[in-house]
């Protein structure tokens, strides 16, 4: 088989361990999720799996991507997101925590994806690079590992907002204005820079926003397995 063959066979593995993976995740969250389990979903053994990816936490990290990717793309669209920095930020701190309220297995999701080393620093390092951006005009003399050792603090913010459900008496409302207020202090914004854009992101629907981000995540796996498998087949021109 030519190099070519081989390579187009391990993206076919790995595109169909991930469709697997993002339903058992789903439904019963990372932890619970075993390796086994997920090979015996693809119908692999694990010399295939491990082919494909170095073990769970390899996987998880490709699905965060994809997750991050999905996130700050809905929240770019978002009203006044792509004219005002501030509300950007706002925008795609909030939809997160709205996400880890859709369901327990997605709370697990995320807060695992702040704790596991790989996964912690991958967001560490592509949000570090978007803060300069955001947040320049408050920090003017902060370099790229001053904004890297800041995001450090912030996502540690975020962990906790996550962990801690909503319920009657810390409903969304609250926890948004908690989390975000602590996060815009971190950077140094003036309080009357930063409550309206609290108060902006509270009358946006995220909720709905949060939903479909996981839709997409969904379809995205089983697109991206089909297409891979579409490719494999025999294409008879027309006479």
């Amino acid at each position: 088989m030519s190099k070519h063959g081989l390579q187009h066979r391990g993206l076919i593995r790995r595109g169909k361990i991930l469709r697997s993976a993002v339903k058992l995740f789903l439904e019963k969250g990372y932890a619970s999720t075993t390796t086994p389990e997920i090979m015996k979903a693809t119908g692999m053994s694990a010399s295939s799996f491990f082919a494909a990816f170095k073990d769970k936490e390899a996987l998880l990290l490709t699905l965060v991507g994809q997750m991050f990717e999905s996130q700050f793309k809905n929240a770019g669209s978002l009203p006044c997101a792509d004219i005002d920095p501030l509300m950007l930020y706002a925008m795609e701190t909030a939809l997160q925590m709205h996400i880890t309220e859709l369901s327990e297995p997605l709370r697990e999701l995320y807060v695992t994806a702040y704790t596991l080393t790989s996964t912690a620093e991958y967001i560490h390092q592509n949000t570090a690079k978007k803060l300069s951006a955001i947040f320049h005009l408050y920090q003017p003399n902060a370099t790229e590992k001053d904004f890297y050792e800041l995001e450090l603090a912030s996502s540690g913010v975020t962990r906790s907002y996550m962990a801690k459900p909503c319920d009657m008496y810390f409903p969304m409302e609250q926890k948004l204005r908690r989390y975000l207020g602590c996060c815009f202090r971190i950077y140094d914004v003036p309080r009357e820079k930063y409550e309206p854009v609290i108060e902006a992101v509270l009358r946006t629907d995220l909720h709905t926003e949060a939903e479909k981000i996981i839709a997409e995540t969904v379809a995205k796996a089983e697109a991206g397995f089909e297409a891979l498998l579409e490719e494999t087949q025999p294409h008879h021109g027309s006479l």
